[in-house]
């Protein structure tokens, strides 16, 4: 697939590739700089403060619909607060499985190259992460918020067969949907200061973690045969499905007093929800489409999802 060469290294049919030792050894200055131990820079046992969100109110899944207009304020801070739960319930999820295909991403790799040892070192970030996410979790006094049986068992099945495209695709979107939303949040003074620090240590070092994986796809995306790059578009499309589902645990309407059939159906329903899906994986889908992810039948099941317009 490669049409040509300048002075920044390969380009070829999907864009300039870099060079993949030097983009491992830029991320691994960056981690030198900018890392963080979640248990020392968060103050855990701080009170929470009175009044103050869990997660910004544009951004829970009911809000601007009907039933959202019916609930007084204390159960709509409420349901943000599970639902800030359930995010990182869903964030432990997703980083367990990050990590295993990052070892099997390096398994075969040269161990002392920087491209390993940068692998190495966002398996011990998102081992920080994955900590900081349940210890939150248990400090906000909420039951975890697992995924599907089902979902949980295809999530074995991927990250047991995944190729190496896929894997870096599903790493996308895991990370980038949550990112957007978090760049929303620690900035933002109605959050509870622990939420604010969280997302702000989660926000810098997946910083690294995504141009790592976008750098990693684009190569694999040249690079494999095509039966591999079909497969990769049908299986993020089908990730993509069970992302959307996953988003939020449909148990914490039942918690927090809702009926849980009608805030679904609410939920499905909300243009506004619509929109915020969208928005956030605006930046990975155009990226996707830009080195030929969203073709065919994986585009189809990528607008099924819902998080393609």
């Amino acid at each position: 697939m490669t049409t040509a060469t300048d002075a920044g290294g390969p380009r070829d049919a999907l864009g300039p590739l870099r060079d993949r030792e030097q983009v491992a050894e830029r991320l691994l200055a960056s981690s030198a700089r900018h890392s963080f131990d979640p248990d020392r820079e968060l103050d855990w046992d701080a009170p929470f403060e009175e009044g103050k969100w869990f997660w910004p109110p544009e951004l829970v899944s009911l809000y601007g619909t009907p039933l959202w207009r019916r609930m007084p304020e204390e159960q709509r801070m409420d349901l943000a607060r599970h639902e800030a739960a359930s995010l990182a319930s869903l964030g432990v999820w997703f980083e367990i499985i990050l990590i295993q295909l990052l070892v099997r991403h390096v398994y075969d790799k040269p161990m002392t190259s920087s491209h390993v040892r940068y692998a190495l070192t966002e398996i011990e970030d998102e081992c920080r992460h994955s900590k900081m996410f349940t210890r939150f979790i248990q400090r906000a006094g909420v039951r975890p918020y697992p995924v599907s049986r089902l979902h949980h068992n295809l999530a074995r099945v991927l990250k047991t067969v995944s190729t190496t495209p896929g894997s870096f695709t599903a790493t996308l979107l895991g990370e980038e949907i949550l990112d957007w939303m978090q760049r929303l949040t620690f900035p933002d003074e109605r959050i509870q200061p622990l939420v604010r620090g969280i997302t702000r240590i989660h926000v810098v070092e997946e910083a690294r973690h995504v141009r790592y994986a976008r750098e990693e796809l684009r190569r694999q995306m040249a690079s494999c045969p095509r039966w591999e790059a079909e497969l990769t578009r049908i299986s993020s499309g089908q990730a993509a499905r069970v992302m959307s589902a996953s988003f939020v645990n449909p148990r914490v309407y039942t918690d927090v007093g809702l009926d849980r059939r009608e805030a679904v159906a609410q939920v499905r329903a909300s243009g506004h929800r619509r929109e915020v899906m969208q928005t956030g994986a605006k930046r990975l889908t155009e990226f996707l489409d830009e080195i030929g992810v969203l073709r065919g039948a994986g585009r189809r099941l990528w607008r099924s999802s819902g998080l393609l317009a």
